[in-house]
């Protein structure tokens, strides 16, 4: 979702014991276990999408911030006795209605005006951004302060690559050592390659604690390929300095960046498991399911690199597989109930996925990868802010997700259908559940999504969609203005995109083909 985005909660399972690829490798944070039990039964959840971030709407241009955040990315979650949308879940038995209705439906909404700016060829302009940088000079004792304390995190870095876990904890003191233990042996598990902290403005003292300073931290690092642009972490540090002697680092505090929030490897014990193409984290208790997880992650990222869509892909996606306290705590938790997983920015181009364990099944886990791990390949840096483009950011997911099975095989229908005879007014710009939305009316935004994004490829083509997802998401180009006209088949005017705006009445006629 975008950072973040989230997706409904389908019938996905913990993945089943699928071996890993030839050269994958498992490691485990010899950390103490956590002390989470084995998943259990959880209802049906929707997987997310980019965060949008969960962001509230926001204007058209104005920039999302990079991080997790609870939006309808993903598949909701169904309750008892609702089937779930397309994150997966134990599908229902096939539902047979009209479907050539429901798709002349979403053809309506969707032809007006979207095709004019798919066959338009769609300028690129480069859009750069200024790296900002920070004026705070200080006091010269302050600057020669943060000097030092500078000159002590790079030794930490350094013996963290170098696996050296005495010189890692050899500038703090004793009291900040277990945590520290932790987070090195988190990081080392995976594979990190770059650690670079950069010292944000000058120490300030802390008045509640005669001798203790605070010093903002901003850290680059990557993961498995050394040459990565970096992701960043703000940190907060605290030190304790006495005469002539080298600063002491006596806390890091979790990060608490909106909506990011503190990193999987920053609060808890990790194992991992690394492939070619993905890396999947969890609890050490919930380790035995990494093998399949990660065959798993693998299949998916061949299909969601297809869908980069500003850039190459990424050169490794990174799926957390949280338990249920994690998914409470990681990234700042929040998430709207139906979640079943989401993708959150975290910087440098990279979109972490968090899939939820407690509300997934063993036949949805393939869909909400491949519908996460297509949005870690499609979005933005910084997510996106206009819900109005939710419909297109889930869309695409869920057609990917869908990985080229009839549309009459797709599981949301029967809510798509139930949406559109009543309580949407037929605008694509207004589909985005709320976060208390019911699993019905979130299954029923998640395939109108799809049905959309499932026409304008069988119209346009792959590539000219994809084209059309930059132009929207990534540059936030205007919209070409239309509208439909009143009546059924009478063709569009242009006045007001996206969609044709029609009255729940007619959209149920339309639906029922008659």
């Amino acid at each position: 979702m975008t950072d973040g985005d989230e997706r409904p909660a389908g019938p996905a399972a913990a993945p089943n014991g699928a071996p890993a690829a030839e050269d994958d490798d498992t490691a485990r944070n010899p950390g103490p276990a956590d002390d989470e039990g084995p998943a259990g039964p959880g209802g049906p959840a929707r997987g997310g999408g980019p965060a949008v971030q969960g962001a509230p709407a926001a204007a058209e241009d104005s920039a999302s911030e990079p991080g997790p955040r609870s939006h309808p990315a993903g598949h909701p979650a169904a309750g008892p006795g609702v089937p779930p949308l397309v994150a997966g879940g134990e599908p229902p038995a096939r539902r047979r209605w009209r479907l050539w209705a429901v798709l002349g439906l979403v053809l309506v909404l969707v032809a007006c005006g979207v095709p004019g700016v798919l066959l338009l060829g769609l300028v690129r302009d480069a859009a750069g951004r200024p790296a900002a940088g920070r004026d705070d000079p200080g006091t010269a004792a302050e600057r020669q302060l943060r000097a030092r304390m500078a000159a002590q995190l790079d030794r930490q870095a350094a013996a963290l690559l170098d696996g050296d876990r005495a010189g890692f904890l050899a500038v703090a003191e004793p009291a900040a050592r277990p945590a520290l233990t932790r987070r090195y042996a988190a990081l080392r598990a995976l594979r990190v390659t770059t650690w670079r902290p950069v010292a944000d403005g000058v120490p300030a003292a802390d008045d509640r604690r005669p001798g203790e300073w605070r010093l903002t931290v901003t850290v680059g690092y990557c993961f498995v390929v050394p040459g990565c642009t970096p992701g960043t972490v703000e940190l907060g540090t605290r030190w304790r300095v006495a005469g002539d002697a080298e600063p002491r680092l006596t806390a890091v505090e979790e990060s608490r960046a909106t909506p990011a929030g503190a990193r999987p490897w920053e609060v808890s014990d990790l194992a991992v498991a690394v492939g070619k193409r993905a890396v999947v984290a969890t609890t050490p208790a919930l380790r035995a399911k990494l093998p399949g997880l990660l065959a798993q992650a693998e299949a998916a990222a061949t299909v969601a690199d297809l869908y980069a869509v500003a850039a190459p892909p990424p050169d490794r996606y990174l799926v957390y597989y949280a338990g249920r306290a994690e998914w409470q705590r990681w990234y700042g938790g929040g998430r709207p109930k139906w979640t079943a997983g989401y993708a959150v920015g975290v910087g440098g181009g990279h979109h972490d996925v968090v899939l939820n364990a407690q509300s997934l099944t063993p036949s949805g886990v393939d869909d909400l990868l491949r519908h996460e791990l297509t949005h870690a390949a499609s979005l933005p840096d910084g997510g996106y802010a206009d819900r109005s483009s939710w419909w297109l950011v889930e869309g695409l997911a869920e057609y990917a997700g869908a990985d080229g099975q009839p549309v009459d095989r797709y599981d949301g229908l029967a809510e798509a259908r139930k949406l559109v005879r009543g309580g949407w007014n037929g605008r694509l710009d207004a589909l985005a559940p709320a976060d208390d939305a019911s699993d019905d009316r979130v299954g029923g935004a998640y395939g109108i999504g799809y049905l959309a994004v499932h026409h304008l490829v069988d119209r346009f083509g792959e590539q000219r969609v994809l084209d059309f997802f930059r132009a929207v998401v990534h540059e936030r180009r205007p919209r070409p203005p239309t509208r439909c006209s009143a009546s059924p088949g009478r063709g569009c005017t242009t006045t007001a995109w996206p969609t044709c705006a029609r009255s729940p009445a007619e959209a149920s006629t339309l639906v029922d083909g008659s």
